[in-house]
């Protein structure tokens, strides 16, 4: 009976009682025979489009303060640039993940990208803030396409565990490490042209990445007749984490005590549940129990979600720091950012890419979880006379080293093992877990700053320059705080929860449904 006719549990098992399997399969160090031919060159432009989606998250915080004098955006409406993106990516990252399985992953990341550009070019050439703000919103859409659509290539492309931990230590390295390019990209653009550019320039990016069209996989025919969508699963799903996300948000200026934030938060929690609870029995589920119930993948996505507040405290209130307080122009700010990639790409490339074959991806987690919850503790002191080469420096190394660890296994893991027509819907929940954890992880902890920043500058009297900026390094630290307890925490579930045994004939056995669909 071929491959396909089976989950990845029953492929595993015939495997092992009928005749022999091949060599290249049974070895996972080995190149597997049916591997994709242009695999490699193919990572380059899925790369490419990760990084874009990567780059948009951080890059317009930088040009935000520019434009908000160019377009005359009041400070009550600013923070809505960076929202209605973050908002529309992950609140149909499930959706689009689906649309990715029901219609070809070639197909949804090409057409990902061109929205994405277009969305762009739009965003780049408003003259008012409605513009602005829509094609924002429509870059998130095509983002919540496009990302699931490049993990779910990579996942059927990359068979043999050592090729896949190869792939996904680079893949991971990107989605953690591009963050910091887009501050120091932000920087320039900013002061040597002008903010519209830190829109414009995702067009080229995407115009080369769409030139590997015919480096994909083809897609596969699903056999269905009729695509069928759980629109009301992603309605529910969509709406509860605006609700939750917004609620955080609006804490920091209402309160957490507030009538409207409770009320928020109430509501998205009810409806997140109404959503767990209609999966369950749908005849086709938005999100099939079944991709988050395995606890490898379940620790994988936990691992990103929680790995995200550590990054996005960093980025948050460092760059609030170093701009604010230290004084340094957005470029320095970029550049100074740069230290953190460079641990990330070491950690993911050096280190993750050999370990992930050999050992339980927990192994590499949870120190990952740790060190970047040592890195953020390492902040805490931090005051308007704290040096960067003695306090900022280090901490950044150790966080992008930390999160090298935790990206590129639990990328590589998010996807492991699920059947060839899920491998979309997974590679869109651990990039929903990335959202949802940066979403709630920067509302909660700039909620505690403020107040803590707040509670100080009314304590002390006057409220000179300087008195300002020790407020704001209190502020801070009380986050860090928080922040490094949630990292440690999170490696203390990981290691406890994730059922991980070791990658070896498991691994190839539950990529053969997979790379049946080839083509």
């Amino acid at each position: 009976m071929p491959a396909s006719d089976h989950g990845p549990g029953d492929a595993a098992g015939s495997t092992s009682a009928s005749a022999p399997v091949p060599t290249a399969r049974s070895d996972p160090a080995a190149h597997p025979a049916d591997a994709h031919p242009r695999r490699w060159i193919a990572l380059l432009f899925v790369g490419l489009a990760q990084l874009m989606i990567v780059l948009d998250i951080t890059i317009v915080n930088i040009a935000l303060p520019s434009a908000q004098r160019d377009l005359g955006i009041s400070d009550g409406d600013r923070q809505w640039v960076i929202t209605a993106y973050t908002l529309a990516f992950g609140s149909l990252l499930l959706f689009g993940g689906r649309i990715a399985d029901y219609t070809g992953r070639r197909r949804a990341f090409a057409i990902g990208l061109v929205g994405f550009a277009g969305a762009s070019a739009l965003g780049g050439a408003a003259g008012h803030f409605g513009v602005l703000l829509g094609a924002r919103a429509l870059q998130g859409a095509f983002a919540a396409l496009l990302a699931p659509s490049a993990l779910s290539l990579l996942a059927v492309m990359f068979t043999g565990a050592k090729e896949r931990a190869k792939a996904f230590a680079i893949f991971g390295a990107v989605a953690a490490g591009g963050s910091a390019i887009g501050l120091v990209l932000g920087g320039f653009l900013t002061e040597y042209l002008n903010w519209r550019w830190c829109l414009y320039v995702n067009v080229p990016i995407a115009v080369v990445a769409v030139c590997g069209w015919y480096t994909l996989p083809t897609d596969a025919h699903s056999g269905r007749s009729r695509a069928r969508f759980d629109v009301p699963g992603a309605l529910r799903a969509g709406a509860g984490r605006v609700g939750v996300v917004y609620g955080c948000s609006e804490a920091e200026s209402a309160g957490w005590d507030s009538g409207r934030v409770l009320g928020l938060l109430t509501a998205g929690v009810l409806l997140l549940v109404a959503f767990a609870l209609v999966e369950r029995r749908a005849a086709t589920p938005l999100l099939p129990l079944r991709v988050i119930a395995d606890r490898t993948r379940g620790g994988a996505y936990l691992a990103v979600g929680l790995s995200m507040v550590g990054m996005f405290a960093m980025f948050l209130f460092l760059t609030y720091y170093l701009q604010t307080v230290k004084g340094y122009s957005a470029v320095v700010t970029g550049v100074a950012f740069l230290p953190m990639t460079a641990g990330v790409l070491f950690a993911a490339g050096g280190v993750a890419a050999r370990r992930i074959p050999k050992v339980p991806p927990r192994v590499l987690i949870a120190p990952g979880l740790l060190l970047s919850a040592a890195s953020v503790a390492w902040l805490i002191p931090l005051t308007p006379d704290s040096s960067y080469a003695a306090r900022v420096l280090p901490a950044e190394i150790l966080v992008g080293m930390g999160l090298g660890l935790v990206m590129a296994p639990a990328m590589n893991y998010a996807t492991h093992g699920v059947r060839a027509e899920d491998t979309g819907i997974a590679s869109a929940s651990v990039t929903t877990a990335q959202q949802v954890g940066g979403s709630i992880g920067t509302a909660l902890l700039n909620t505690i700053a403020t107040s803590a920043t707040a509670d100080y500058l009314a304590a002390h009297h006057p409220p000179t320059p300087e008195v300002a900026q020790r407020a704001l390094t209190e502020g801070f630290s009380d986050a860090f705080v928080v922040a490094a307890v949630i990292l440690a925490m999170a490696a203390v579930l990981v290691a406890a929860l994730m059922n991980t045994p070791r990658p070896t004939r498991d691994t190839a056995a539950s990529a053969e449904p997979m790379a049946t669909h080839l083509g």
